[in-house]
């Protein structure tokens, strides 16, 4: 089943092994318009809606999880979400609904057995809306107490929180002026605003002046501080992890921002230290990739750096449950945000630090103990897959867990059990995220049916792997989702990924998602060009100052082969779609690929690579690919510049931009539109004043899909014009 899965049926089996039907009954479905199809397929409004499975939080003993659902009103849109509590060790039982006072998010299990959790609610409507942790009793029935509030003190909106292990402390986090010793006190001033007007005012000493989606704040940082415990209760005004004393301590976001999160902070075992991801918040933050990792021992002193001797990433520390080891992930080479991720491997007692997978081409993403502390369990990618793996800490010995043997597609969120089993969720292109148990690391069963029912009664798709000889020689892959029943002639969609340095993967997406530009009646061809992740790193590495060589052939070849694999495919009538990096790359084909499509959409790409150079935030991603600073690199950036290519351009396209996107400023997109509306090229701009990079809002989704399915419409299935 690596190479050709019917979804259909895949779906027919975990709905019925899995023990809870968390959707209703599934809606009466109009028929469909695609021709051979009988059961409607799926629609915008469907990915919009479908239920979404967050991540697990297991208590200590593994015999209980917690986790939530997301549920879309299809009405009005509205997103809310749903609790549920699992019985681990009881072999089919069907997960509890669980009835919480307040909304919650950030679930953990502390060792007294309560649940805590983050909520921006209160019990008492009178107080201050704002971010705090809660925690609450909860029997193995789903009987909740009543909500106990852990960090009354708190001045300050928490962002998220950390249990010890051993119950004794707890750390919070979240914005907070470096000059305040406590996280609750006072705000500081805002030397960005000096008035009497509105203006902001940046020194060039400050680093970032605006990050992801919005303006930097000089002086505020995501900052750590420790509390004890007493009855479930945060004792004090907490502790900085990053030092009382800011000229002594360090200053810097913890977790990094924009997308850090609890897996970069972890207590020691007994409770008595603190490790940490931390990013230096200096004149270099733009420039650099250099995140480290410190060690607190929570009395405020200034913090120790552990990894010094490296000037690349750390992070994810994971401390062994002996407390004599210390793991993390580690790129090797400064400034590559996309670099190998190795596992690192410090003892604490003796100082030795070994690079336990220097010898294994996989770069992992996630990091987790085995119970017996012999070993760890990490994820990584590996041929459009991301299955999990056994690192022996004895030897460095990798192998690679058949969790879904022969279907792995996507696993994340692993949690490892006491008695050697897992529990993780698992998606594919053909369905979203369930919940799955790993008893002893062999084949999984279903825990969840979040979403599977309902897509059960969806036209099925067949998503098929290939792969062929591209640039270089070198052999790439790619994969082609269909309707499993349409019949031709079916036009095709040239699906890019973004990155540059990633992949589409077998996973399921609520943003760019082949099933369901598939349910529209395409063939979806995507390929994993030069500079995609999961086939070694030297296959990553190729894109570099290569953007629109290797990776246009790859893409050139790719798309012819996976049309030869259909005969019903109709490759005259195809359209070209890509974000970020594969916005760009639509915008090279327009320029140098110019008769091969109908139309193209182009979502936040890059049309100006000097202009991007000096509007993006994070540069050292512009100078690692394309070989240093604009001034320094001019030749490769011109090179690879689409707005060189202009005056080829001719196909019709769509272009989408969000106004709070800093990564790739929708400047970008307006001169795309420009270059568009001066060539009298057909055209459209759909602007969202609200989303970043991603179109995440439920409403805003709905329109971009309805806007993306309505330009292909228009130009794939309208008849030919008579000569």
């Amino acid at each position: 089943m690596r190479h050709l899965t019917a979804f259909g049926a895949l779906v027919a089996v975990l709905a019925l092994s899995a023990p809870l039907a968390a959707e209703e009954t599934p809606r009466p479905r109009a028929a469909s318009a695609v021709p051979g199809v009988a059961t409607a397929p799926m629609s915008a409004e469907d990915l919009v809606t479908l239920p979404r499975l967050g991540a697990p939080a297991v208590n200590a003993a593994g015999t209980l999880a917690v986790y939530s659902v997301t549920v879309t009103d299809p009405a009005t849109l509205k997103r809310s979400p749903t609790y549920y509590l699992i019985d681990l060790a009881k072999p089919g039982a069907a997960p509890v609904a669980l009835s919480l006072p307040l909304k919650a998010s950030d679930f953990a299990f502390g060792a007294d057995g309560a649940l805590y959790f983050l909520s921006g609610e209160h019990t008492d409507a009178a107080a201050p809306a704002r971010g705090r942790v809660w925690r609450v009793t909860l029997g193995k029935d789903g009987t909740v107490g009543a909500p106990q509030l852990v960090t009354p003190q708190t001045g300050r909106d928490i962002a998220g929180f950390k249990l010890a292990p051993n119950g004794a402390s707890i750390a919070i986090w979240g914005e907070v002026p470096r000059d305040c010793p406590t996280f609750g006190c006072a705000d500081a001033a805002t030397p960005y605003l000096p008035g009497p007007g509105t203006g902001r005012l940046y020194d060039a000493k400050d680093g970032f002046v605006r990050h992801w989606d919005r303006w930097a704040t000089p002086g505020l940082h995501n900052r750590l501080f420790v509390y004890g415990l007493a009855d479930g209760v945060a004792q004090g005004e907490g502790v900085p992890a990053d030092g009382k004393d800011p000229t002594t301590g360090i200053t810097a976001d913890t977790p990094t921002m924009p997308f850090g999160g609890a897996e970069e902070i972890a207590f020691a075992p007994d409770g008595k230290a603190l490790f940490f991801t931390a990013r230096l918040s200096n004149t270099d933050e733009p420039g650099s990739t250099n995140l480290d990792i410190y060690a607190s021992d929570l009395t405020g002193a200034a913090p120790k750096l552990l990894t010094a001797a490296n000037a690349a990433t750390d992070t994810t520390p994971a401390p062994s449950p002996d407390g004599r080891y210390l793991a993390w992930l580690a790129m090797e080479r400064p400034t590559y945000e996309a670099d190998k991720q190795a596992v690192q491997l410090l003892d604490l007692k003796s100082g030795t630090l070994r690079n336990l997978t220097k010898d294994t081409d996989l770069s992992f993403g996630s990091l987790a103990w085995a119970a017996d502390g012999k070993s760890l369990i990490a994820t990584a990618q590996k041929v459009l897959d991301t299955p999990a793996f056994r690192i022996d800490i004895a030897s460095g010995k990798v192998t690679e867990l058949n969790l879904m043997a022969g279907s792995e597609a996507h696993i994340a969120n692993l949690v490892p059990l006491p008695k050697g089993g897992a529990l993780f969720t698992r998606d594919s292109i053909g369905l979203p995220a369930e919940l799955f148990l790993s008893d002893g690391m062999g084949q999984a069963r279903p825990l969840t049916d979040v979403a599977t029912t309902r897509m059960g009664a969806m036209a099925s798709i067949v998503t098929r792997r290939f792969s062929f000889t591209g640039a270089n020689g070198d052999t790439v892959w790619g994969q082609l989702t269909r309707l499993a029943d349409q019949t031709g002639p079916i036009p095709a969609i040239l699906y890019i990924h973004g990155g540059p340095q990633g992949s589409f993967n077998d996973s399921w997406s609520n943003r760019w998602n082949p099933r369901v530009v598939a349910s529209q009646g395409y063939a979806v061809i995507s390929v994993d060009f030069h500079g995609s992740t999961g086939y070694g790193q030297a296959f990553t590495d190729a894109i570099n100052q290569n953007w629109g060589g290797w990776p246009l052939e790859d893409l050139q070849k790719g798309f012819e082969a996976g049309i030869a694999l259909d005969p019903q495919i109709d490759g005259d009538k195809a359209c070209a779609m890509g974000a970020s990096y594969g916005g760009y790359m639509v915008n090279w084909i327009a320029g140098n690929w110019p008769d091969r499509f109908k139309c193209i959409v182009q979502h936040d790409g890059i049309f100006d690579n000097r202009s991007m150079y000096y509007s993006t935030e994070e540069l050292w991603f512009p100078r690692w690919d394309h070989g240093g600073s604009y001034e320094a690199a001019r030749e490769t950036y011109e090179k690879w510049n689409p707005a060189n290519h202009v005056d080829k351009w001719k196909t019709p396209m769509l272009v989408v931009t969000g106004q709070k996107d800093y990564r790739v400023p929708y400047s970008q997109g307006l001169m795309s539109f420009t270059a568009l509306q001066e060539r009298g090229i057909p055209a459209q701009l759909l602007v969202f004043p609200d989303e970043n990079h991603w179109v995440l809002g439920a409403k805003n989704s709905l329109q971009w899909h309805q806007t993306v399915f309505g330009w292909l419409d228009r130009w794939l299935n309208r008849e030919e014009p008579k000569k």
